[in-house]
């Protein structure tokens, strides 16, 4: 996932836990702008030898990360969204067949 791409989330159930530290939360089957990617802790925190992908949205805003040194705003694993498809796949062959922004005699 990258800066900018649509996403929908596939799995908006949290903890009580995880509820009171977030001001918004996603909702499934909603649709999201990805604002920031980044490395999950849990190889400096749990001790392993990976690491999950987080995200922040455009549209939710959320209170610091109150165990992140750096004050990083509380973000979402990228497991809990699937990429959006924005155009079915027979609307990006016809743009590519018709090769916009390609020369063309007159």
């Amino acid at each position: 996932m990258v800066k900018g791409q649509k996403v929908v989330c596939i799995n908006d159930t949290f903890t009580p836990a995880i509820r009171a530290l977030y001001k918004q939360l996603p909702v499934k089957d909603n649709i999201y702008t990805v604002r920031e990617v980044f490395l999950g802790r849990e190889k400096i925190v749990k001790g392993g030898d990976s690491a999950t992908v987080g995200l922040l949205l455009e549209e939710l805003k959320n209170p610091p990360d109150p165990f992140h040194q750096g004050e990083q705003e509380l973000g979402f694993s990228s497991e809990r969204f699937a990429p959006l498809n924005e155009l079915p796949d027979e609307e990006v062959e016809a743009e590519e067949v018709v090769g916009v922004g390609a020369w063309a005699p007159v």
